[in-house]
């Protein structure tokens, strides 16, 4: 656009340098052309070199006007090219800003949804990984204790074993003694005449039993079927039927008793039983001595309940 404003500026310049000698040598060659008329008509010839003296500046003025428009309309072409330049880089510039903040906008928003997503496959994983590491540690604790209760119950079944081998020949003594005299036990226990014990022997049972008491009942307690069922001495049917029962009640207390392998044994009917399963903590604490209990085979197994709670069956496992 400057190149156009200096071009019509040497243009005008041009022009307005070649009409007065343009003017200047057609006055010559009128002067030369007609030296006759001139001389002839001096008088004439003054109105007309006027006039065209006059004509020559009008023609001067209009060319000088038409070249001041023509730079006027070139300066205003100039300055029009230049705003529209100017409008157009500023709104280049608009535009560009906005597709910036744009996309700008849109990595902001593509980051955020990129996070949030990880974040929840984190947690998903994290909580898949505790669950997978509870299981787990579920799994491990229940094989832990399973074996811990078979090598309890096989300890305890040999313990049992070797008592019954070593003490055999006392027991099968007693045995006899205890199936004569428990018709009368029994008549006597209905009297509340009870059998008299020593200090030591009423120690030794009042230790072993304490020493079985739950801490919680519902936790504490497992049935033959948790345990793996059961695999001791199965009382005959009609021996069952004749002293054993919720129908044929009778108290521990006065009955043999010893301690085989930590754990309490009495001996009913010919038979020793041993409880294998803790007593409920919110039993009476000599529930043993006083309370009237029964043994009764029910859900694949034996269990020792009392009277006063007959809804709570101890584990009990029998040998002769």
């Amino acid at each position: 656009m400057k190149l156009i404003g200096i071009t019509s500026t040497a243009i005008l310049s041009l022009l307005l340098g070649v009409a007065p000698a343009y003017a200047q040598h057609e006055q010559q060659g009128e002067k030369q052309d007609h030296p006759e008329q001139q001389q002839n008509k001096p008088e004439q010839a003054k109105p007309q070199q006027q006039q065209h003296a006059q004509q020559q500046q009008s023609d001067q003025n209009k060319q000088q006007q038409h070249a001041q428009q023509q730079q006027q309309s070139d300066q205003n072409k100039q300055q029009h090219a230049q705003q529209q330049q100017k409008q157009s880089d500023q709104n280049k510039q608009q535009q560009h800003a906005q597709q910036q903040q744009q996309s700008d906008q849109n990595k902001q928003q593509q980051h955020a949804q990129q996070q949030q997503r990880s974040d929840q496959n984190k947690q998903q994983q994290h909580a898949q990984q505790q669950q997978q590491l509870d299981q787990n540690k579920q799994q491990q604790h229940a094989q832990q204790q399973q074996q811990s209760d078979q090598n309890k119950q096989q300890q305890h079944a040999q313990q049992q074993q070797r008592s019954d081998q070593n003490n055999q020949a006392q027991h099968a003594q007693q045995s006899r003694q205890g199936q004569t005299q428990q018709p009368q036990q029994a008549q006597q226990r209905q009297g509340n005449e009870q059998p008299q014990r020593t200090e030591q022997q009423q120690h030794v049972e009042q230790t072993a039993w304490q020493a079985h008491r739950a801490q919680s009942w519902q936790s504490d307690h497992r049935d033959w079927q948790q345990r793996g069922g059961y695999h001791g001495y199965r009382i005959p049917d009609d021996r069952y039927r004749g002293y054993f029962g919720p129908d044929h009640g009778f108290r521990i207390y006065g009955l043999p008793f010893l301690v085989v392998g930590g754990y309490p044994r009495f001996q009913y009917e010919g038979y020793w039983f041993s409880a294998v399963d803790p007593w409920p903590e919110y039993w009476a604490n000599d529930w043993y001595d006083t309370d009237d209990v029964y043994v009764t085979y029910v859900d694949n197994g034996y269990y020792l309940f009392n009277r006063r709670y007959p809804n709570v069956g101890i584990a009990v496992s029998i040998s002769m």
